[in-house]
């Protein structure tokens, strides 16, 4: 399989080092701590690029940049502007040389993403915003909840292109029936449309992880139907999906004292469990949820 993805040979397009060369020289070993996996190979970093469309006047935010393999291809594919998100200082000395390339372009802030207030940072920025990025996979279904609970919405950004682990992509873009269908499929799905653009298997990374990857591209809707509360459907899917074997007649109890006559309301058999339901199903329920007086807080 590794086939498919060759690597990069000789000097780089954008008059830089190879991106190996520039790990070895600045001793950047990955940390697992941090959920580093290098990608190195440019025909893939370029075609993640490639997938946030028509970059003029585009400003990136990139989350874990790293030794910036993909913020190299954002700006070889025509990146206005890249505003990086890195915790692991270790990259300052890489980044330093892209961000010399590339004069007045590429802004880095050190520190947690989890942590960081986009819209503060985003403040100077004029046209459209797109999130790509290589998440760290220990906090990218995190990251990605933040995003997609943004408000007030539409959102900052006009779209994501984001790697996942396979498990966490396929989660996303689930079908209810299916075991793989949770809160993450229903956010989603709800606020964004979702769909999976590339297979990545695990020795496209160095080291290889002991999973597969995938890149999913979201597209924000303008006007996420049926309306509802972001945090109330937070709320009735944690609780749905928190007890998926039962029925939500049982699992949803702990949100109102009468789920059965919240879900007669909504048109939803109360013997059905979590992943019977449509996201609209979800939304309809969270909806009428928010303009009720008997609501457990």
């Amino acid at each position: 399989m590794s086939g498919d993805f060759p690597n990069t040979k000789g000097s780089s397009p954008d008059g830089l080092a190879p991106l190996r060369d520039v790990i070895d020289r600045y001793e950047l070993r990955a940390k697992k701590s941090l959920g580093q996996n290098f990608l190195f190979d440019l025909n893939i970093t370029r075609r993640i690029a490639r997938a946030c469309g028509d970059m003029k006047g585009r400003t990136i935010v990139e989350v874990g940049p790293g030794p910036g393999g993909l913020t190299r291809a954002l700006f070889l594919e025509g990146a206005e502007r890249v505003i990086a998100v890195e915790r692991d200082e270790r990259c300052r000395p890489a980044l330093a040389e892209i961000s010399d390339r590339y004069p007045g372009k590429l802004s880095v802030h050190f520190g947690d993403a989890l942590e960081a207030d986009w819209r503060t940072l985003l403040a100077d920025v004029e046209g459209p915003v797109t999130i790509a990025a290589n998440l760290p996979y220990g906090v990218a279904s995190l990251l990605l909840a933040g995003w997609l609970e943004t408000e007030p919405w539409p959102p900052w950004f006009d779209q994501m292109v984001l790697m996942f682990q396979r498990e966490v992509a396929d989660r996303i873009v689930a079908e209810p029936n299916c075991k793989a269908y949770g809160r993450l499929s229903v956010l989603s799905q709800w606020r964004t449309e979702a769909r999976i653009i590339l297979h990545l298997p695990a020795e496209a990374f160095t080291p290889p992880p002991k999973v597969t990857s995938a890149v999913v591209a979201f597209t924000p809707r303008a006007k996420p139907e049926p309306h509802c509360s972001v945090k109330t459907l937070g709320r009735v899917t944690q609780a749905a999906f928190g007890q998926r074997r039962k029925m939500l007649r049982a699992s949803l109890k702990q949100l109102t004292p009468m789920p059965e006559l919240q879900l007669g309301k909504a048109g939803i058999e109360p013997t059905k469990r979590a992943e019977d339901l449509a996201v609209s199903d979800f939304a309809t329920m969270a909806a009428i949820i928010d303009g009720g007086a008997d609501i457990k807080r």
